[in-house]
């Protein structure tokens, strides 16, 4: 690759992406809205731009291969507190990409696009979208963003579904872990595949409890090599019943499916794995 772009590059996802990128092209471009980022590599450079700015994005984007678009708001919030990064951010981001001809859009997309089912429940890449927050919801606008403009205008995407990419604290996160050298080889992978149109997978490690089936989206080449069953039996030994009826535990989701909308997630956490992204 010539050129890449990572939005949300000073976030804890992007930080541990930054290096990896840079090794697999020419020119990594990375962009947040903080003024600036320390430990550049040799061939990065820091370009403060905000995600609601059409322009701004244009401009960052211009004469890259592909765009790895990690920047959002990462918690729930008010419908007008999403609207900016994670709304009009992702329009933002396929539309400055369309315009300046890049090949593909790698999404961090979320658990929470299909977080209302219930954890009984294995799912695919196929289900239909069951947010459980607005954040949620963005992420839901932003994989049928994609999907509308590969349909449309020929522009690829993969929308990669992170559960959990955080240390594992408690019994969700046995199932849900990405691990980030998990987190790095799905990244490479959905730049590295020859030909992806529109695609989903779910960024999760190769945990033995892991909930969703990532099957369809084999042909990305993404092999998780770490497993949370390492963890499993100090977590399970301070773990006491868990509740079936509450939607924390009950759903895919954990604390964004119960909390109430509009409200932080973070603010009922109890010890769970977030943020995602």
């Amino acid at each position: 690759m010539k050129k890449l772009v990572l939005t949300g590059a000073a976030g804890s996802l992007g930080g541990h992406l930054r290096a990896p990128m840079a090794a697999m092209c020419d020119e990594l471009i990375s962009t947040d809205i903080v003024e600036e980022l320390e430990d550049l590599q040799p061939n990065e450079r820091y370009v403060q731009a905000d995600l609601a700015d059409l322009e701004a994005m244009i401009d960052v984007m211009a004469g890259a291969d592909m765009v790895v678009h990690m920047g959002a708001f990462v918690d729930e919030g008010p419908f007008e507190k999403l609207l900016g990064p994670n709304f009009i951010g992702a329009y933002n981001v396929w539309e400055a990409a369309y315009r300046n001809g890049l090949r593909r859009v790698i999404y961090g997309s979320s658990i929470h696009a299909v977080g209302m089912y219930p954890k009984t429940q294995a799912i695919d890449t196929e289900v239909r979208h069951r947010p459980d927050t607005f954040y949620g919801l963005a992420k839901c606008f932003a994989e049928d963003l994609g999907s509308m403009y590969w349909d449309k205008r020929g522009l690829e995407s993969v929308h990669m579904r992170i559960l959990s990419c955080a240390p594992v604290t408690n019994a969700r996160a046995l199932g849900s872990w990405l691990s980030y050298d998990d987190m790095v080889r799905l990244v490479q992978s959905c730049i590295t595949t020859p030909i992806t149109g529109f695609s989903i997978v779910y960024g999760v490690s190769d945990n033995d409890r892991a909930p969703v089936d990532n099957t369809k989206a084999r042909f990305l080449g993404y092999r998780p090599q770490d497993n949370a069953e390492q963890f499993a039996d100090e977590i399970l030994a301070k773990t006491g019943p868990l509740d079936p009826q509450d939607p924390f535990h009950a759903c895919h989701g954990g604390p964004f499916a119960a909390v109430k909308l509009g409200e932080p997630a973070s603010s009922i956490t109890k010890g769970a794995d977030q943020p995602e992204e």
